[in-house]
């Protein structure tokens, strides 16, 4: 798929939330309103493919549950591994701007898989919780007070931490917004005990002297990604400067969102395969 188009989608999904300024932009690059109206449905994420690791698989458990957070009552799903020890790591996982989606649900059943209690925190709990349709939860992110999301991100370290089946350590992984809030809650939280960073916006770099977990951070191809790319290296410089212990690694030829199955030509399996390893090899080592 041309560049371009996935650039202005990027912008979409990011920035405006506009559909009709999309459609108006990518009329202008294919040459009609039909085909760019195709490449808006091929670009949007297809759930049918979320499913890697079901619901009902029988190496897991999965559940809602609520806890208290900034915002109040704050929901999200949770997936733990039916064998191995009593007592394990557990992982906060941060979504995207589109909610507790099925992919995001399906991450979380991998990383129970993997022998993890994880937990996807639903940050539009604000606003009653995740809707069905993509579009109405971009909006809704919007709205969103920032402050609280952060609260909620960091209740939710305490409150695995509370559950039986914890072994008393907690990381933490998000993608593209979530990312984001991975930062912050590395900043923030000098108990987490490691912090996994997709293609997430980096803290305010005069704060990142007070992060005290090990960091692994995975950005997309900074010549395709070039809003990510100008910010990841002043932060890099402030990592070292730090002295704060991470590993950072760009993905050649692959896009923002790359590790998304479900999203189409944005999706790069090489690159997702390899950075989800080199993930897994991390949290394993530091919850070990």
């Amino acid at each position: 798929m041309d560049q371009r188009i996935i650039d202005l989608y990027d912008d979409f999904v990011h920035s405006h939330f506009d559909r009709r300024l999309f459609l108006e932009r990518a009329s202008k690059i294919v040459g009609s309103a039909a085909g760019a109206a195709a490449l808006l449905t091929a670009l949007k994420s297809d759930y049918a493919l979320a499913a890697t690791i079901s619901d009902n698989d029988p190496r897991i458990t999965a559940e809602h549950v609520t806890y208290k957070g900034a915002s109040g009552e704050v929901k999200a799903y949770l997936a733990e591994p039916k064998q191995g020890p009593a007592k394990r790591g557990s992982i906060v996982v941060v979504h995207q701007n589109r909610g507790v989606n099925p992919h995001i649900e399906d991450v979380t059943r991998r990383l129970a898989v993997e022998g993890y209690n994880a937990l996807a925190v639903d940050f539009l709990s604000q606003f009653g919780g995740t809707p069905p349709d993509d579009d109405a939860a971009m909006k809704f992110f919007q709205k969103l007070d920032p402050a609280k999301a952060v609260g909620d991100a960091l209740a939710a370290v305490p409150y695995l931490r509370s559950r039986p089946e914890s072994d008393g350590k907690v990381a933490a992984i998000g993608f593209c917004w979530g990312g984001g809030i991975i930062n912050q809650m590395a900043v923030n939280d000098p108990t987490l005990n490691a912090a996994v960073v997709f293609y997430g916006a980096p803290p305010d770099l005069a704060a990142v002297g007070k992060i005290k977990a090990p960091l692994l951070l995975n950005y997309a191809d900074p010549k395709l990604d070039t809003r990510l790319g100008a910010l990841v290296p002043p932060y890099e410089e402030a990592l070292k400067a730090a002295k704060i212990p991470y590993t950072l690694y760009y993905y050649e030829g692959a896009n923002h969102g790359f590790n998304d199955d479900t999203a189409g030509p944005r999706y790069n399996e090489a690159a997702a395969k390899l950075a989800w390893g080199r993930s897994v090899a991390f949290l394993n080592e530091k919850l070990g």
